[in-house]
């Protein structure tokens, strides 16, 4: 099973979804906003990638927070504030098997389904 991560108004979201959905691979949407996260599966996303691949800090939610939350990330911080505030979490996160390639880029999604992909 196959499920992408992110939440809808987030324009790489759509984009991985578009190639997702162009390509022919059937997947399953998973709203971190509605439908939340919870520690087990970040930890294990965190334990994966890392927690630094994760943190979303080009977004407003992470310019938002206060300098002295910034400074003093870490990997405990960091997933305490990815769960309170999911829109601080690298999007998309797609997660195939136990496999996962956080965020969205055509050439890698390629790569990832290979022969699965409809050109």
């Amino acid at each position: 099973m196959i499920t992408l991560y992110g939440i809808p108004n987030c324009d790489t979201v759509k984009r991985a979804r578009r190639w997702l959905d162009d390509h022919g691979i059937a997947y399953r949407f998973h709203d971190l906003r509605r439908d939340g996260l919870d520690d087990d599966r970040l930890a294990a996303w965190i334990d994966a990638v890392g927690w630094e691949s994760l943190l979303n800090r080009r977004g407003t939610t992470w310019r938002r927070l206060p300098e002295a939350a910034r400074a003093s990330i870490d990997r405990g911080n960091a997933a305490r504030l990815m769960l309170e505030q999911p829109t601080l979490i690298r999007r998309p996160v797609l997660a195939r098997g136990r496999r996962l390639q956080v965020g969205f880029d055509a050439d890698s999604y390629q790569a990832l389904f290979g022969g699965a992909a409809r050109s």
